[in-house]
């Protein structure tokens, strides 16, 4: 049986190789702490998990659903967006429900590139976003993330050879893995630079709200310019589309609930892909989102305080055995750059320590070239568990000095 080509470059995942591990850990009788995979540990509202509940008694709810029929989640969707970041949106052309961010970031491709055309993506950067390109057949060109550089890529290094064969650049800020929060004026540089050489402009914002200045930081910037919305640097919505997902937000990780929102005919397009693959989520599940966007905010609040804890509590944790790093202002992760022996191969430390200890991590490497030397650490526990974890990090470190 022969497969098509374009499956060799999904076949290597450096996570399945974390999971094979953590069984390992199991099978010797460790007690696994799982910080590897960034799904919130919290729960959804009681009044998203209501208004689902109510729609399973409801048979109107149990047929397929169209695009038409997901007018009142566009129109929840358009009016979030209107009121946080104050751009006018038209929820019949320029919102389109997605079964997570992940779909849009995987499918859009499709839309887009012509097999041996190049995308423009972040490295490190989130495995999706390699993934659908290479389902199109196109070309990563992978844009270095550097410490020196606050986790930005910089425009102009990408060769000129590889912009005449580009047809897209996506970026991702707040950054997972890095943590990286990216400036209204880099977003304004990257709108001008794709509106130069004609590139699909792609923002995948899933951590728009898990915003948490730092302890030291003596003049706290308000969260919503920490995280500014593409639309902001292009409220013309010339070039581009940005996704939108209620995992983080709103703890509905399980629910694949997302949104995209931007350029009609990126939209479009996309819709276009969207009804050749599946319909739309149970009305039911769009319902429970539409509470969730349009209800109270205060447990979005609650949530971003519980990780800020959480950030403050490991961190601190790390400080103390000695493990110097930065302290992340977004997201849910800490992005830590590996001590000796293990600087060059992430994947080892990573292996190693579930096996030793039952501490599960991301090795930097699985994200890509750019983040070998990094581990990830997904702050999906309360903070007496990380602690616990740290306590067994420095046990490891001490015995592998």
């Amino acid at each position: 049986m022969e497969f098509a080509d374009r499956l060799g470059p999904l076949r290597s995942n450096v996570f399945a190789d974390m999971d094979q591990a953590k069984a390992r850990a199991r099978a010797l009788g460790r007690e696994l702490i799982d910080l590897s995979l960034g799904s919130s540990d919290l729960p959804a509202q009681p009044h998203v998990l209501e208004a689902i509940a109510q729609s399973l008694s409801d048979p109107q709810t149990h047929g397929y659903l169209l695009f038409h029929g997901t007018r009142p989640f566009r129109e929840a969707a358009a009016t979030w967006y209107q009121q946080k970041f104050g751009i006018a949106v038209d929820p019949e052309t320029e919102v389109l429900p997605l079964i997570g961010s992940q779909e849009g970031t995987a499918h859009l491709p499709l839309a887009i590139l012509n097999p041996g055309d190049f995308a423009l993506l972040l490295d490190p950067g989130y495995p999706s976003h390699a993934g659908g390109v290479y389902l199109a057949s196109g070309q990563i060109y992978a844009m270095p993330l550097l410490a020196e550089n606050n986790f930005l890529p910089v425009f102009a290094e990408i060769p000129t050879p590889v912009l005449a064969q580009a047809k897209m650049m996506v970026l991702s800020y707040p950054h997972n893995p890095t943590t990286a929060i990216a400036p209204l004026s880099f977003f304004q540089d990257a709108v001008a630079f794709c509106q130069q050489h004609n590139l699909v402009l792609v923002h995948d914002f899933p951590y728009v709200d898990l915003i948490f200045p730092t302890p030291h930081t003596l003049h706290p910037t308000s969260p919503s310019s920490l995280a500014p919305s593409i639309l902001q640097a292009d409220p013309d919505k010339t070039v581009s589309i940005e996704f939108f997902t209620l995992s983080k937000s709103y703890n509905m990780g399980g629910f694949r609930v997302g949104y995209a929102i931007g350029n009609r005919e990126l939209i479009r397009a996309l819709r276009q892909v969207k009804a050749a693959i599946d319909f739309n989520q149970y009305r039911g599940i769009l319902n429970g989102a539409i509470a969730a966007l349009t209800g109270p905010q205060d447990g979005v609040q609650a949530s971003v305080e519980i990780f800020r804890q959480r950030r403050d509590t490991f961190v601190n944790a790390l400080h103390r055995i000695g493990w110097q790093v930065p302290w992340p202002e977004a997201t849910m992760y800490v992005w830590a750059r590996l001590p000796e022996p293990w600087v060059k191969d992430s994947i080892k430390f990573c292996v190693q320590l579930v096996e030793a200890t039952g501490v599960a991590v991301s090795p930097g490497a699985g994200f890509g070239k750019s983040g070998e030397g990094y581990v990830r650490f997904a702050l999906v526990h309360n903070p007496a568990i990380l602690e616990t974890a740290v306590e067994r990090i420095h046990q490891f470190l001490e015995t592998n000095r």
